[in-house]
């Protein structure tokens, strides 16, 4: 697949993926809480949804580690799928983490019949929009207002597609 060859990246840490469920719950409602995101996931949310069959959510474990340092959680519905969230935790960020756990999970996702996957993200995230442009997503629409920040203000979230098929 096209978007899986631009997944490469010449300076990624070596890193496994896999799938996290419900045992994983603190860890991923602990990294959503240092994604910068207006309010945080308890893990009781996050156990839900890591429960759902409908839920796809994989983790990046660098080196030796036992505990993720980055998620990527997708809500699939037919043969499409929408990134809920994606984070890796700060002091592991600019090393390729990212582009490898989502490489991973899209390829997961293709594998189970999806065929294209949509996310939204803040404007002016521009680490993820080049990350998101770089694996093939494209712009598909922006919805002002979307996002409350911490200051009350609230940010337009760009809406993207990426064709897996």
């Amino acid at each position: 697949m096209d978007w899986l060859r631009r997944l490469l990246h010449p300076h990624a840490s070596p890193a496994r993926t896999g799938h996290l469920d419900a045992r994983h719950a603190r860890d991923v409602a602990a990294l959503h809480g240092q994604g910068g995101f207006a309010r945080g996931w308890e893990p009781g949310e996050c156990a839900a949804l890591l429960a759902d069959a409908s839920v796809a959510t994989d983790g990046v474990f660098p080196g030796q580690a036992s505990q993720p340092t980055g998620f990527v959680m997708s809500r699939k519905a037919a043969d499409e799928a929408e990134i809920l969230s994606i984070v890796i935790a700060p002091g592991h960020r600019r090393n390729g983490l990212a582009a490898s756990l989502l490489g991973a999970h899209l390829s997961r996702l293709a594998g189970s019949g999806v065929a294209q996957v949509f996310l939204e993200v803040e404007e002016g995230n521009v680490a993820a929009e080049r990350l998101y442009r770089h694996l093939g997503f494209r712009e598909v629409g922006r919805r002002k207002g979307y996002y409350p920040k911490p200051d009350g203000s609230r940010a337009t979230a760009v809406a993207m597609r990426l064709d897996l098929a």
